[in-house]
């Protein structure tokens, strides 16, 4: 076990309670509350999700009404967010809920634990801030603030360094583990920054740095170099019938964006003249074909360059291309389009 300083604890809690961001997730921490939270937080920003989360919680406000929602309008609340799987993972977990443990989240971390989605960096996040467990929750925030604290150069993307920081940290939890947890997670979205210089002279832990000490804090953390990600060119087809309304088409499932809809999403990168003869084989008939430009996304392990293309088109849509006509109040209410699509929306 990696050890902590004893006294860490006292510092981090004194200057959370002077610092805590306002977040509304945190006015109210409900085990529904923070379990909704923590989900959507989860690879996305804070500021991204603070509207996500209230819009969430106005439709959805308890278990009984996510495991009740149609999904189509489970994915047009989580719409922009990404990583939709999340999404389905909460519904999947209500639904167990509502079998299991009449739709109240459980006040135990193994339990916890069992749910879709849930996993320990989560389950100890909800334990220890809905129902005071004495649990850890060590996520990259955390990581990285322990990394430096005790100028460790292991990889903390590894397994056993997580699960060492974990059992360090339940050697010191406090009498209020859920105040300490968000708090280190707080020095580490604040002050303890992953990219760039952190802001060390803002510390409360800046006397117990050996990172800092060392002039070490530009190299730690450390982690194994990621595969680099597959790229894919793609070409999408935004095609107008003469009602305004879009062509659209929902992807597989399972896969990635499993269930979305999308405009015509095509493999490799078509010119005009290429675009056009794949409009055809749609069974419709295009118009003059306006460019709308390149993009791109990253998604985690693929990454997609994008080609655009606008045009109007007549005729009926041969059966097996799968297209619905979506007009644009559909479009904002009833399908949810992947945010990898904004840049020709």
């Amino acid at each position: 076990m990696i050890p902590l300083p004893p006294e860490l604890p006292g510092l981090l809690l004194g200057w959370y309670r002077d610092h805590a961001r306002v977040l509304p997730w945190r006015s109210q921490a409900t085990p529904y509350r923070v379990w909704i939270s923590e989900i959507m937080l989860q690879q996305t920003r804070v500021e991204a999700v603070r509207p996500y989360f209230l819009r969430f919680l106005e439709a959805l406000p308890d278990v009984p009404a996510l495991a009740a929602c149609p999904e189509e309008t489970l994915l047009k609340l989580w719409e922009g967010l990404g990583y939709y799987s999340r999404a389905r993972n909460l519904q999947k977990a209500a639904r167990m809920l509502m079998e299991n443990h009449q739709g109240v989240l459980p006040p135990s971390f193994q339990e916890l634990r069992a749910l879709p989605g849930i996993g320990d960096y989560t389950a100890g996040a909800i334990a220890s801030i809905a129902f005071g467990l004495p649990c850890p929750a060590v996520d990259g925030n955390v990581l990285r603030v322990l990394s430096r604290v005790t100028a460790s150069t292991r990889d903390i993307l590894s397994p056993q360094v997580k699960k060492e920081f974990a059992a360090a940290l339940a050697a010191i939890l406090p009498d209020c583990p859920g105040d300490f947890n968000q708090a280190l997670m707080e020095l580490g979205a604040c002050i303890c920054l992953p990219n760039g210089e952190p802001r060390c002279e803002d510390c409360p832990l800046a006397g117990l740095c050996q990172a800092r000490a060392r002039g070490l804090t530009g190299q730690i953390p450390q982690k194994a170099p990621k595969k680099p990600r597959r790229e894919e060119e793609r070409t999408l087809l935004l095609l107008f019938r003469g009602d305004g309304s879009l062509a659209l088409r929902r992807r597989p499932s399972p896969g990635l964006l499993a269930g979305m809809w999308e405009p015509v999403n095509l493999p490799g990168k078509l010119d005009a003249e290429g675009a056009a003869g794949a409009i055809r084989e749609l069974g419709l008939a295009p118009g003059d074909l306006i460019p709308l430009g390149e993009a791109k996304h990253v998604f985690t392990h693929v990454l997609w360059r994008m080609t655009g293309w606008r045009a109007a088109v007549t005729g009926e849509a041969l059966p097996q291309a799968g297209l619905v006509w979506a007009g644009e109040g559909e479009l904002r209410e009833s399908f949810p389009l992947p945010s990898a699509f904004r840049a020709f929306l």
